[in-house]
């Protein structure tokens, strides 16, 4: 897939361009449709899929509260080169970008800059200046200008609408399995492993894969999960307490992962963790020995999880 991180390396249109354009937060099964939407339509005419999406996300920039995001740039990436499209166009998003208007934006960046022919959008899709292009705004300039527009209705599974809205709130909740439904992947927080207190293989015998998490970030619910641990190309089962460690004091934010049947040094290393499963909420305990107990248990739940859904 190639892409593009602004406007100024799009030097030329293309004849036959297949767009589809949204935030893509998640890239989760509706966002999946347009893909293999503008895909297929590519395929059959003999032209080039290409997405377009902004960073950073434009609520990051219009709203105060600003917005929690599902995925990281990295991951929409390597998720839409998966769903096999052509060409990605990152737009800065930009207070300049804010106050395009949807008639400029289709004709100075859609038609004049990609060379579109053919547009692909969600049904609540709407750009441009107080996101004023309806996806019936996009239609009638489709007619006016030569270009066709599919509007992709809502996707539902399990009878439940897929949105990242939802996602978020169940991440926040801790709902795991629902979330895997939604995204059709399980979900991921990955980072570089840091040097923690070393109680993990020192006082407790179970050492931990630390990872410092943002407040400001989507952070999953606090607690214990039993997890997928990638590092290397390899996948590991594990668990992990994602919160501030109660019974020591800590304060800050992290994700501490106990990696079953490994033992490598991979501090400064990134590492990839998949959350399956919520197994119980963090407490304080009333010390070591008490805690060793817990994460006894914990272990012996994680590898029944685990040999389900291997």
């Amino acid at each position: 897939m190639k892409i593009y991180s602004s406007l100024e390396q799009v030097t030329a249109p293309h004849s036959r361009a297949h767009v589809t354009i949204g935030n893509f937060d998640g890239v989760h099964l509706g966002h999946q449709q347009l893909f293999s939407g503008v895909v297929s339509r590519a395929a059959l005419d003999g032209g080039v899929s290409v997405a377009v999406t902004f960073d950073p996300h434009p609520l990051k920039v219009l709203s105060p509260k600003g917005i929690r995001l599902i995925s990281t740039t990295e991951q929409k990436i390597e998720l839409i080169e998966r769903a096999g499209v052509d060409e990605l166009l990152i737009i800065p998003f930009t207070q300049e970008i804010a106050a395009t208007s949807a008639e400029d934006f289709v004709d100075d960046i859609l038609l004049g800059r990609i060379g579109m022919s053919d547009l692909v959008v969600g049904y609540d899709y709407a750009m441009g200046k107080g996101r004023a292009g309806s996806t019936e705004f996009l239609q009638q300039q489709g007619l006016v200008k030569g270009f066709t527009v599919e509007v992709v209705p809502a996707f539902y599974v399990q009878g439940k609408l897929v949105s990242s809205t939802t996602i978020r709130t169940l991440v926040a909740a801790g709902k795991m399995r629902d979330v895997r439904t939604m995204l059709g992947r399980y979900y991921q927080i990955r980072g570089e492993v840091e040097r923690g207190q070393q109680r993990g293989s020192q006082l407790l015998g179970y050492p931990t894969a630390n990872l410092r998490l943002l407040e400001e970030d989507l952070c999953p619910k606090r607690g214990v999960y039993v997890t997928q641990v990638i590092y290397g190309g390899r996948c590991y089962g594990g668990i992990s307490n994602i919160g501030y460690n109660p019974t020591f004091g800590e304060s800050a934010l992290v994700a501490e992962t106990h990696i079953f049947g490994f033992n490598d040094d991979i501090y400064g290393r990134p590492l990839r963790i998949n959350l399956l499963r919520h197994l119980r909420d963090e407490r304080k305990f009333s010390g070591p020995n008490e805690l060793i107990h817990q994460i006894e248990k914990d272990i012996v739940v994680a590898h029944r999880v685990l040999d389900r859904e291997r």
